[in-house]
């Protein structure tokens, strides 16, 4: 494999089955992009590749990180950079903004920051601001709301620094990951993808993430960590503290799960030169367009 291989898509796509199963035909490594995967003993809820299901193909970043301890997407960054480093991987996962920031540097901003310029911008009124950074940089205006100010501080700082538009500095980054990677964006019509939510949910509670969730509040993990703000957790601990019926708990995930869906995807409209697949194609397809991907057409959406 010439490239690394990016495979992304909703939750309950298929994404780690076909990564698998790909990985096991290309001799490659997995590399996990889910932000909460790397927590030990958070299993079930993160719908993580089983002990048995990574046999015969090294993953990483899973179970890295204690509930208790800080994982960033500067440290997914980090270490997943670190590691391709050495040989192709496929990366997989379904957290759009740590995908993003592999491939475009979003948290990595091309110049330092500086207390002058940002202590005269923030003096000044959002409408201005915006109004400077529509004149200097059209093209993060248009991806910057014109409330946002801490971003379009950071633009027009970036700018005072160093004299170029952020927009270049990031379309000259993503112009040379293009050459990196390959993407295969998996998606399936919407009434299909909530009922593999649906059955998702009620498979992990099958499962046991109750007594998931328990098993980490017993440990002394208090509630209020970010860790425990994931999908599944925070509803269980509202379902234990007597706060939510148990059908009332599963219903909420549900609902919630798909919510994050329809967030994930919003995530992924972001992304340039993605070729989308239904994940039920047999596995020779996938393979043909890899082998195949500079001849290829892709799509941003």
């Amino acid at each position: 494999m010439a490239k690394n291989l990016i495979i992304l898509g909703q939750t309950a796509t298929g994404k780690t089955k076909l990564s698998i199963e790909l990985a096991k035909q290309i001799g490659a490594e997995i590399i996990s992009a889910d932000s909460m995967q790397v927590y030990r003993g958070m299993d079930i809820g993160t719908a993580k590749p089983t002990i048995k299901e990574r046999q015969g193909v090294p993953h990483h970043l899973i179970d890295i990180k204690d509930p208790d301890k800080e994982w960033t997407v500067a440290d997914f960054v980090k270490q997943a950079n670190h590691l391709i480093t050495h040989r192709p991987y496929i990366i997989v996962g379904g957290t759009g903004l740590y995908l993003w920031s592999l491939l475009n540097g979003y948290s990595f901003l091309p110049a330092p920051v500086d207390k002058g310029i940002r202590a005269r911008l923030e003096k000044l009124p959002t409408s201005t601001l915006y109004a400077q950074l529509s004149t200097i940089d059209a093209l993060s205006a248009q991806k910057i709301h014109a409330n946002d100010k801490k971003r379009i501080i950071r633009a027009l700082e970036v700018y005072g620094l160093t004299g170029k538009p952020l927009s270049e500095s990031r379309k000259q980054n993503a112009e040379r990951r293009a050459q990196e990677y390959t993407l295969i964006g998996l998606k399936v019509e919407r009434d299909t993808l909530y009922q593999r939510i649906n059955k998702r949910v009620d498979h992990m509670i099958a499962q046991g993430l109750i007594d998931e969730v328990k098993g980490l509040l017993a440990k002394g993990y208090e509630k209020t960590l970010p860790a425990f703000q994931a999908l599944g957790y925070k509803e269980v601990i509202s379902y234990l503290e007597g706060k939510d019926s148990r059908d009332q708990m599963i219903d909420e995930l549900k609902k919630r799960s798909r919510h994050f869906a329809r967030r994930q995807q919003t995530w992924f409209k972001r992304f340039e030169n993605i070729k989308w697949f239904d994940p039920q194609l047999d596995l020779a397809t996938f393979l043909d367009y890899i082998n195949n991907y500079d001849t290829n057409p892709r799509s941003g959406n």
